[in-house]
């Protein structure tokens, strides 16, 4: 048994009797020796971690539960998370511990949040060596004298081979997660899914932060040499890691950030990237990561007998994913924080190919699209999707991990945009010349070539247009992009079907934000969309000058 470190604060005090062995705080290659050891994982070629996650490829937003009482009661947005009551959740946490006795665990302490102001401290209790490894990579990592003293804010348990009771437990499978934000414990269980670890933690912050005057968000950031900050929404697929990838910035993170009076901060110290088809030649700094001790990789294909990667292979999943410290990025920040945001980039893939590449937005517009959370997904992407793009709502970007009300996110990064006098751009990489099957995806050159110049303050100061449906601000024409892009109705051989497209899009969105109205100013709901007849939509084309 490897020499360990224990902590000052024991696992009794967490409920725990009768341990077979207790792994405190372990290095990454003792780490890398348990989990070869325990069979969890196997070593590839050039020194990853490969593991399988088992019939768990990613989250189970459907098994994700939050306590309610007297303390969450009139906090929670209860419309999007799902009640457990305490009684439950105790006699959950009693059966883990019941179930844990003569196990070996490992513990990791670690901080959320790069900001000193407002970070926390995590205990994460681990039935496998490889969850400890990858959240070591994910969170921040104290020092040895920091961990001294370490004494946990909150504490998650992580044991994937314990089965929850749906009756007795009050779930609705033998898989659980389950949030209590009065006891400060966080419970997994049935999944070996290690993302649950990861935004565990992203909605304790979530939580925490908004009463402070501190926003918390789903997205990645970058700094340029001049200290501001660009901050970029968006989910999954929209290019939210690839885009704020830029050689020439400072990476500050890749997923999960606050911005608070000091400036936007890091929640975490690692990034975790989906690498489905990663191309050495697209994105060499997240490739060479697939090539290094350390790195944890999920549901890689891997040769048994040369032990070589194939990233194109998607037989155990399509989201594959690499969990690496931020350090393993060449041009990352080294305290993961940055200066107030210059710039407030929103991503979404429109797969109905009507929203233009680049639009800038006023503040209540930013509100408005910032609540929306729009983005489309296509066939291939997920089981069940049909022939046609499907609309996806995901408010603030990221509605599974936000506990509050949107209105308490929306109303805070309206507050702080205007604060700290930010641009804010709403930026599509989906389809243009048509929907998805009909059109191309939006040429990666052309939306790089906006976005430089949106990030060095260029694009602020060209010609604009009003868009008839949308309201915001679109450039007439800028160096370097096809004119016609930026004008989405050009690229379709068939005006009327835009049209009609173009309908159904604004039908959506308006539906979609009912759910808010009585909750945001009237500012807000004149932000709406609203559709503009082919002959009204070209006339008002033909008599606008400068939007500005």
């Amino acid at each position: 048994m490897p020499e360990i470190e224990i902590g000052a604060f024991g696992l009794e005090r967490h409920g725990f009797r009768a341990l077979k062995a207790v792994n405190w705080n372990l290095a990454v290659p003792e780490l890398y020796e348990e989990s070869l050891r325990r069979n969890e994982g196997k070593l590839a070629k050039d020194g990853p971690l490969v593991v399988l996650t088992g019939r768990h490829t990613g989250r189970s937003a459907s098994d994700k539960f939050t306590v309610r009482d007297a303390a969450s009661e009139c906090q929670v947005w209860w419309d999007n998370n799902k009640a457990m009551s305490p009684a439950q959740f105790d006699q959950l946490e009693a059966d883990m511990m019941a179930h844990a006795r003569g196990r070996e665990l490992f513990v990791k302490d670690l901080f959320g949040g790069a900001d000193l102001t407002h970070r926390i401290s995590v205990r994460v209790i681990t039935e496998f060596a490889w969850h400890s490894l990858f959240v070591h990579q994910l969170l921040i990592r104290p020092t040895p004298d920091q961990l001294k003293d370490f004494d946990p804010e909150f504490t998650i348990i992580d044991l994937p081979s314990f089965s929850a009771v749906p009756l007795k437990h009050g779930c609705v499978s033998q898989t659980v997660i389950a949030v209590n934000f009065t006891k400060k414990v966080i419970l997994i269980a049935g999944t070996s899914y290690a993302g649950e670890m990861k935004k565990s933690v992203f909605t304790i912050m979530n939580y925490l932060l908004p009463p402070k005057r501190v926003m918390s968000m789903h997205c990645s950031a970058n700094v340029g040499p001049d200290g501001r900050s660009a901050i970029f929404f968006g989910l999954s697929g929209t290019g939210k890691t690839t885009l704020s990838a830029d050689k020439s910035r400072t990476l500050v993170g890749d997923d999960e950030h606050g911005w608070s009076e000091n400036g936007v901060f890091n929640i975490e110290g690692g990034c975790y990237a989906k690498v489905i088809k990663l191309s050495r030649e697209a994105e060499p700094e997240i490739f060479s990561t697939t090539e290094r001790f350390g790195t944890v990789l999920e549901n890689v294909v891997m040769d048994e007998a040369t032990r070589h990667l194939d990233l194109d292979d998607a037989r155990h999943a399509e989201n594959t994913r690499a969990a690496y410290p931020i350090d393993f990025i060449p041009n990352a920040s080294s305290t993961g924080r940055a200066g107030h945001p210059r710039n407030v980039i929103m991503l979404t893939a429109d797969a109905f190919g009507i929203l233009p590449p680049i639009a800038r937005l006023t503040p209540s517009q930013a509100m408005y699209h910032f609540l929306s959370g729009f983005t489309a997904k296509v066939a291939g992407t997920e089981k069940g999707l049909g022939k046609e793009p499907q609309p996806t709502f995901s408010t603030c970007f990221g509605a599974p991990f936000m506990p509050r009300h949107p209105s308490e996110y929306g109303n805070l990064l309206r507050d702080l945009i205007a604060a700290h006098d930010s641009d804010c751009w709403l930026v599509n990489t989906g389809w243009t010349g048509g929907a998805f099957g009909t059109g191309n995806r939006m040429p990666i050159r052309a939306t790089r070539a906006l976005l430089n110049a949106a990030l060095d303050g260029s694009l602020a100061n060209v010609e604009m247009r009003i868009d008839p449906h949308f309201k915001f601000r679109v450039p007439v024409a800028v160096p370097g992009v096809d004119g016609d892009i930026l004008n989405p109705r050009n690229t379709w051989a068939d005006k009327a079907a835009y049209d009609a497209q173009a309908a159904n899009l604004v039908g959506m969105f308006r539906e979609n934000f009912r759910k808010f109205e009585a909750y945001v100013g009237q500012d807000v709901l004149q932000a709406a969309p609203q559709f503009v007849e082919a002959a009204e939509f070209r006339r008002y084309e033909f008599t606008q000058g400068n939007a500005e």
